[in-house]
């Protein structure tokens, strides 16, 4: 199993070796019969091939993008098209002036590839978050209790002016606070869970922190 293994792998390194090669080759024909003779006919497929492997890992590295599918799609056209006019299909002897106006015209097209490639990004930056909107409701934690709300006293409170007659008015609910109602609606939810039992209005009164009014106010809220 490791044998064939180390086989499959060795001859697809082969398979590639001889691809790039006559590919290389093909391209270096082509740069010459178009007038790029010595060494500028071996730097074409350098420059080629160097352009295609760019796009490609740019495309494995960040993902599909328009920026370099084209170029690489550009690099692979450039590859094949050497291949195919090597094969006959052209006139190396004589070859026509559009091949030797885009021979001539691919170093800078090919910098102006590699430079996009190299310094551009293809991932777009994070927008900021916007900060969050403050409110006047004050944030009740897990395990934070809210402040005491204060309960006027009843020397606070005017005397009431009732007739001798008829009883006398109960004194108003306190106000209590919706933020304080949720707080204490978990207090007692988390002692019904682990007592099984309803919360009752002394113990609510200790965990909260408050009156004793305003814990009656509360509870009846709750119930």
């Amino acid at each position: 199993m490791g044998a064939r293994h180390g086989l499959r792998i060795d001859a697809v390194l082969i398979q590639a070796v001889i691809a790039g090669a006559l590919s290389f080759a093909h391209l270096h024909d082509l740069a010459a019969a178009a007038g790029q003779d010595g060494w500028k006919a071996w730097a074409y497929p350098v420059s080629v091939d160097l352009l295609l492997v760019a796009a490609w890992r740019r495309l494995r590295s960040e993902g599909p993008s328009r920026l370099a599918w084209c170029w690489f799609l550009i690099a692979l056209f450039a590859s094949l098209g050497a291949n195919v006019a090597t094969a006959g299909f052209l006139d190396l002897a004589d070859p026509p002036a559009p091949l030797r106006l885009g021979i001539a015209g691919w170093p800078a097209l090919a910098f102006l590839g590699g430079t996009l490639l190299a310094h551009s990004s293809g991932k777009a930056e994070p927008e900021p978050v916007p900060p969050a909107a403050v409110t006047e409701t004050e944030d009740v934690g897990s395990t934070r209790v809210p402040d005491p709300v204060p309960v006027p006293s009843p020397a606070d409170e005017p005397p009431a002016m009732t007739a001798l007659s008829s009883p006398p008015a109960p004194s108003p609910e306190p106000p209590v606070p919706a933020v304080l109602i949720d707080h204490a609606r978990k207090v007692a939810d988390e002692y019904r869970t682990r007592t099984g039992s309803p919360i009752d209005t002394d113990t609510l009164r200790l965990r909260l922190g408050v009156p004793p009014r305003l814990a009656d106010a509360i509870a009846a809220r709750l119930s």
